[in-house]
């Protein structure tokens, strides 16, 4: 397993961190199954834990805390905050002062810790000034409750945009940036992954297999189930006769070629394009049972050389998306009616 320093903190991360989205009853119910995964992980080296408050309703965060009994000093260990976590009511979530005190004592609480190594903010908050963030994440800091913060799926220009706040007011800044990454989503090249370079941010890119499509599962001309995993929850994601479902898998097409040449799996060759780009200090895998992290672990031992990487280039090209993945940032005032549209009480009378 290869180490990498995470974005100037000191703390020496692997090459590969252990996302635990699918631990609990969004992936895998069984604790002592999922438990046994995070141990065969930190039994191959891998030292960097990746979870989130929202995952499961909290499950994940309290299956995590289960399996680092006793291992707790050899991890450094992630999460984030900003979904709204039960309840109703307005105040239940973002990124104010308000909801983030509160979200971390519940997270140390059920991850079974008194700190935290890296706390996320999972996406952006337009209600929030990033002073009030950055503010209230200092402060974390320096009670010894978190040790570094980042986000998550930032757009290149907030990223930049925290930095000169966090430097004009003497408040600490993000460290680390956690976007979505993959041979079919290659956007962040374009921005995100050179505004970390020059910020000096680490980074840790999740969704290596593209949602499932390079797994290796779907292939052109092939039936689509769609009545299974992640295809029943969302299965316009995967219906092939929707158009950049098409184009998906024709590109796969040609990566299972290229993948085959090598001696390799799909899974493999995708987990090792993630981790070849300068910028990128750990590829989050989001395993849900222990042959899916036995399969992409093999993909740690590969290393791509200037001709594959060339072919792969050529296939999706260096700063473009086949698709817009998930999750990924997208222009408030374009997704939210109320940045662009005139509260009804401000309208003339016609």
């Amino acid at each position: 397993m290869r180490y990498r320093i995470l974005g100037g903190t000191g703390m020496e991360v692997s090459a590969y961190c252990l996302g635990t989205m699918m631990f609990g009853m969004a992936g895998n119910p069984d604790h002592d199954d999922s438990i046994r995964i995070i141990h065969t992980a930190l039994d191959h080296g891998i030292n960097f834990v990746d979870t989130a408050d929202m995952y499961s309703a909290g499950e994940s965060e309290e299956i995590v805390g289960k399996a680092l009994q006793g291992r707790r000093d050899d991890v450094v260990l992630a999460t984030k905050v900003h979904f709204p976590m039960g309840g109703e009511g307005p105040n239940r979530g973002g990124n104010s002062r308000r909801w983030i005190v509160r979200a971390v004592e519940e997270s140390l609480q059920r991850l079974r810790t008194d700190w935290i190594d890296l706390y996320q903010i999972h996406r952006p908050d337009h209600r929030t000034d990033i002073e009030e963030t950055l503010s209230v994440l200092t402060d974390l800091v320096q009670q010894g409750k978190i040790r570094a913060f980042g986000s998550s799926a930032f757009p290149a220009h907030e990223t930049v945009e925290a930095y000169h706040v966090a430097r004009q007011r003497g408040l600490h800044r993000f460290r680390t940036e956690q976007p979505p990454y993959n041979l079919l989503a290659r956007g962040i090249e374009a921005d995100v992954l050179p505004t970390a370079q020059r910020l000096g941010l680490g980074v840790l890119t999740y969704s290596p297999l593209g949602w499932g499509f390079l797994t290796g599962r779907y292939r052109k001309g092939q039936p689509a189930d769609l009545s299974q995993g992640r295809a029943a929850r969302a299965p316009q994601r995967f219906d092939p006769s929707i158009p950049v479902n098409a184009a998906k898998l024709e590109v796969v097409e040609e990566l299972v070629k290229l993948a085959d040449e090598l001696g390799r799996t799909l899974p493999e060759l995708a987990v090792a394009f993630a981790a070849s780009h300068p910028a990128v200090t750990s590829v989050i895998l989001g395993p849900r049972t222990r042959a899916q992290l036995d399969g992409l672990l093999k993909g740690a031992t590969l290393t791509l050389d200037d001709a594959v990487l060339d072919r792969i280039d050529e296939l999706v090209p260096p700063g473009t998306n086949v698709y817009h993945p998930v999750g990924l940032w997208s222009p408030a005032p374009l997704t939210d009616p109320a940045l662009r549209r005139r509260p009804l009480g401000d309208r003339a009378a016609s």
